[in-house]
């Protein structure tokens, strides 16, 4: 009893247990297949290597159906490595070259989907194999029998033995976040509305916390993994949006509601806004329950949602108390005007904002939705839903993202394939009887930075050389009884995997020793000289990836984090500038031949993949060992700050396309304005990312310039006061345009104390002429 509660406190969901228990029963039947009823030893070899590969080192998600897909899919791509491989394997040069080439292209290809990410190490063993033991072309059909063997039994354990129950847990959460928002927002409703008598037993505060746990959680489970949750798929691509988006609709929630009190009057068509937009939430959280249901329930909210904005928004000019001022009285706006208008702006405002990504939820939801309706003709020919780029500009745009010199996943990709290519040379040049073992112990212990891997290195051959004194003396003991040696070979490789997700990685390596000396003695026997063999082979192995390690960047990833937040900043206020002045150009007809002008699509697609990288690069450096000094939530915050940047550059494009951009008149001064605020609001993120690479000091956040304000106002005022509603519309556009920019101003506050814990702690080790630690963030602007 206490073994399984301690079991399942440190396999939660019993994962390594499943994996390995699987593989316990299969391996050595497949190997037993191949070894005595057949009688061919390299059929037996593949075929328990190719178990191995295919149900220990891998475990796909998702639904029946489409994990089955993919373990198809990784046999038949695993079979063609195995032929390339072999047909390598005949020139020591040839081997090392086709191992580093086929190595990055594994390795890199991991950008494009979470599946391909989890399958790589799979994939990596069924080209190691054969390409390390050299073999003629003949040996081709033995070898890929044996993989197709092991295939097949993997297939039906995967169908059959303790099937992993389908579950999304991060679209089971994101439907949870939709509804807890939508009861935060219906809860502030309700209490604003009757001096709170509406709240009929909901507390306000309790769906607040509801809302704040809700969204954590959806931001713990997406972290949780090393590799970004998000396939090729179309429903993969579009349930993983929902992340950034449910962040920032719960910050914009939040927002929204801090100015109001009791007692304070009430914006009617604001309160509509909010409440048709927790109607979205809950149909869209409806939808998300349940897989390719029917969206009629969401696009009916999503439309009453737009009608209410649209009364709001011609609402907001209505009412301003510039409205109400007498005809001729044109002079500047008042301190005590200027403040009213401001006030009575404020509310539609943040209803705007609170819209806009609503709408954005909603639209991808309805794209899942509408992929999942697909049929299967329209799913095999790759037909996407309206609003959606293929499969295949999918996977082009991520691997474009990581094509640059900051990329971890390219650093690291650069670094696995000198590193096996490496070890393949090394292995056929000196002439090893099981070279393949140098190769799988470089492969073991290759990490992310030198520190890693040299600890890697030594846990790697302590726990191989345990492993081989444990299998000598087991040897020594059982002599040449193949019969004790079959019985003991499940029990191994069920421990060989559980022991590295429950107990550690040497502990591992040394379960997985013991499994090759059994495996290879059943073969040939040849007592302990099995084990010291590896241990040899594991050594030379280390040894390969502990220099590539030292010449490959070195700094591990916390120097990449620093130098992936500063691009994920800069590309971010880069394409907020770009969207204010697509905004004002759309606004200002004296600016000719510009009023059409595009939305800055190459912008955004900077800044996206810019926050690719920084997520992949976040994700190396949690999983990264070491202490973390820094506080994980003010990297957190750092990190979260990049988004809410784009984000509400998209709703600066979002606001202004909603506009014909036919609108008379001369908005010079606006312009002049906003373009000088966006401007320096940009600066300042320079020079934050510039303080997060050691490359000057972090800034202090800019206050709100309220002459500044104050002369926006009254650029528009004329317009705002005017009976042309088109020009009234664009007045308001012009002030949400400058909330917008007053939004991200004010959240320097919350980058300000993270970005100085992270800077001066580096500055704190370089001082003392010590290496930065994995938490640093400015040790070097470079990778």
């Amino acid at each position: 009893m206490h073994l399984l509660l301690w079991l399942r406190e440190r396999d939660r969901g019993w994962g390594a247990l499943r994996r390995a228990g699987r593989t316990a029963v299969v391996m050595p039947a497949t190997f037993a297949l191949g070894e005595k009823v057949i009688g061919n030893a390299t059929i037996a070899t593949f075929a328990a290597f190719g178990s191995f590969a295919l149900l220990l080192l891998v475990d796909f998600s998702g639904p029946m159906r489409d994990r089955l897909q993919a373990q198809v899919a990784l046999s038949v791509v695993g079979a063609l490595l195995v032929c390339g491989g072999t047909l390598a394997s005949r020139a020591p040069w040839l081997a090392a070259v086709a191992m580093a080439a086929v190595g990055f292209g594994l390795i890199f290809a991991g950008v494009v989907s979470s599946v391909l990410a989890g399958a790589t190490t799979s994939l990596l063993l069924a080209f190691i194999l054969p390409v390390s033991l050299k073999a003629p072309v003949s040996s081709i059909p033995e070898r890929v029998a044996g993989w197709a063997m092991a295939s097949v039994a993997a297939l039906i354990a995967v169908a059959l033995l303790w099937p992993t129950p389908a579950q999304d847990p991060l679209r089971a959460q994101a439907s949870q976040a939709c509804r807890a928002l939508a009861a935060r927002l219906r809860a502030e409703i309700r209490q604003l509305s009757d001096d709170g008598s509406g709240l009929d037993g909901v507390d306000p505060d309790a769906a607040d916390a509801q809302a704040d746990i809700a969204v954590g959680t959806l931001h713990k489970i997406f972290l949780a993994t090393p590799y970004r949750p998000t396939g090729l798929s179309t429903p993969a691509r579009t349930v993983v949006r929902l992340v950034d988006e449910l962040n920032w609709l719960n910050a914009v929630v939040i927002n929204s509601a801090a100015p109001h009190a009791h007692g304070v009057e009430v914006n009617g068509a604001v309160s509509e806004v909010k409440w048709a937009a927790a109607s979205v939430l809950e149909c869209g959280a409806d939808l998300l329950a349940v897989r390719g249901g029917q969206p009629d329930a969401l696009e009916a909210a999503l439309a009453g949602l737009r009608q209410a904005l649209a009364t709001m928004e011609q609402n907001a000019t209505t009412e301003l108390p510039i409205q109400r001022v007498p005809d001729g009285s044109d002079g500047p706006a008042t301190d005590e005007r200027f403040r009213e208008i401001v006030t009575a702006l404020d509310p539609s405002f943040r209803a705007q904002e609170l819209s806009f990504v609503v709408s954005q939820i909603a639209r991808n939801i309805a794209l899942t939705s509408a992929a999942e309706r697909r049929t299967w003709l329209d799913r095999v020919l790759g037909r996407q839903p309206a609003g959606l780029v293929s499969t295949l500009s999918a996977a082009q745009q991520r691997a474009a993202a990581h094509a640059e010199r900051h990329s971890v996943w390219l650093h690291n990709s650069v670094r696995g394939a000198v590193g096996l290519g490496a070890a393949v040379f090394v292995a056929n040049l000196s002439g090893l009887q099981h070279s393949f073992w140098v190769v799988l112990g470089t492969l073991s212990v290759l990490r992310s930075n030198a520190l890693n891997t040299g600890e890697s290195v030594v846990r790697g051959l302590l726990g191989t050389a345990s492993g081989f004194i444990v299998g000598a003396a087991m040897i020594a003991a059982i002599g040449t009884n193949t019969a004790l040696l079959w019985f003991l070979l499940p029990v191994a490789i069920l421990f060989a995997g559980i022991a590295p997700a429950v107990i550690s990685f040497a502990v591992g390596q040394a379960a997985f020793t013991v499994t090759l000396v059994i495996l290879f003695n059943i073969i040939a026997p040849a007592g302990w000289r099995v084990g010291l063999l590896r241990v040899e082979d594991v050594a030379i192995g280390c040894a390969v990836s502990l220099v590539v390690g030292l010449l490959f960047w070195p700094r591990g990833a916390a120097a990449a984090l620093g130098n992936a937040l500063a691009e994920g900043y800069v590309e971010s206020a880069r394409f907020l500038t770009a969207a204010v002045e697509f905004g004002l150009l759309r606004c200002d007809d004296q600016a000719p031949g510009l009023a059409n002008s595009p939305a800055p699509s190459d912008q955004s697609v900077q800044a996206a993949a810019a926050s690719r990288r920084l997520d992949d690069t976040f994700r190396s450096y949690l999983a990264e060992r070491g202490p973390k000094p820094v506080p994980l939530s003010a990297i957190t915050g750092l990190v979260t700050g990049v988004a809410s940047l784009r984000l509400a550059a998209d709703a600066i494009v979002d606001l202004w396309q909603r506009d014909d951009g036919q609108a008379a008149g001369d908005r010079a001064a606006a312009r002049k304005e906003l373009q000088s605020t966006s401007r320096l609001v940009q600066s300042w993120y320079d020079d934050l990312a510039a303080s997060l690479t050691g490359r000057a000091e972090t800034p202090d956040p800019l206050d709100r310039d309220i002459e500044a304000d104050r002369r926006l106002i009254d650029a528009v005022r004329r317009d705002l006061r005017s009976v042309d509603s088109q020009a009234n519309a664009t007045a308001v556009r012009v002030i949400w345009t400058g909330d917008h920019l007053d939004a991200i101003r004010r959240l320097q506050a919350a980058l300000v104390e993270p970005a100085r814990a992270a800077t001066e702690r580096g500055a704190h080790y370089r001082r003392r002429g010590r290496r930065l630690p994995a938490t640093g963030l400015s040790t070097s602007a470079s990778g």
